[in-house]
């Protein structure tokens, strides 16, 4: 019997700890300038275009897809049972550039499109006690 690969387990930091409570509680936030209210990802402490400090918001998760890739061997442990997978660069709505990377779910490899739009979702990750950011096309898209 081969023992069950699981996937990379993250490993929180003070930059990252709001995203991880965001995503244990079903929900998605990312790091804002609280003076500026720009967007920063990845999250820094202080803010990349004022100096101001920032914290963790909510975001809706809606989205487009900015570019892709179809991952066909397994390389990543954990992953061999869904190839091929999407990997995609997803810009959120909240802003132009504000862009977040994940597996893109729910469509077949050859029906992912730059531009189309998606949404979102909270799943957990084999493995450990963490939620993971997923997104899914949007209906008619």
């Amino acid at each position: 019997m081969t023992a069950i690969e699981i996937p990379p387990q993250p490993r929180p930091d003070a930059d990252t700890d709001g995203f991880w409570h965001a995503t244990s509680h079903g929900h998605l936030a990312l790091c804002r300038c609280q003076d500026c209210d720009t967007w920063q990802q990845p999250p820094v402490e202080r803010c990349r275009q004022c100096g101001g400090p920032t914290s963790y918001q909510p975001v809706s998760g809606r989205g487009a897809i900015y570019s892709y890739i179809v991952v066909h061997h397994p390389a990543v442990p954990g992953f061999a049972d869904h190839l091929p997978y999407v990997v995609g660069m997803v810009e959120l709505e909240e802003q132009p550039g504000l862009r977040l990377a994940s597996r893109i779910v729910g469509v077949r490899p050859d029906d992912v499109r730059i531009d189309q739009a998606v949404q979102a979702e909270i799943v957990a990750l084999p493995g450990g006690e963490f939620s993971v950011p997923v997104f899914r096309p949007v209906d008619g898209t």
